[in-house]
């Protein structure tokens, strides 16, 4: 099993970037995927979530409005385009792949720096 982040990087305030999430090793089309996201000296925290299907998206009320998760289940990928990005949302963001409570797979995370 296989999640691998990409896409991170150092933007500007009020740029964009896109964060793909790649996996394998499992049927992607089973798990809802999640983006979570990791400041510096701060927990863990959850960002944005869709089903299986994609037929359904939520979001934290700190990036709704800006950020939108999609999925690709032909190409078993998930993606988070970020819009009007803040300093606030300089983090390290993961992907999770879950399906019940027995299967739970993490991605190693990418950077996302927003500086200018």
């Amino acid at each position: 099993v296989q999640l691998v982040e990409s896409g991170g990087g150092l933007v500007q305030p009020g740029g964009s970037l896109k964060l793909s999430c790649a996996a394998s090793g499992f049927t992607f089309s089973d798990y809802a995927m999640t983006w979570y996201r990791q400041a510096p000296g701060k927990e863990r925290e959850w960002v944005a979530a869709v089903s299986s299907a994609g037929g359904s998206t939520n979001y934290a009320d700190s990036v709704k409005g800006r950020f939108t998760i999609s999925r690709d289940n032909v190409q078993n990928t998930v993606y988070l385009r970020m819009n009007s990005l803040k300093p606030e949302d300089t983090a390290v963001y993961y992907c999770r792949a879950r399906k019940g409570y027995q299967y739970d797979y993490w991605g190693q995370g990418t950077q996302v720096t927003v500086s200018s």
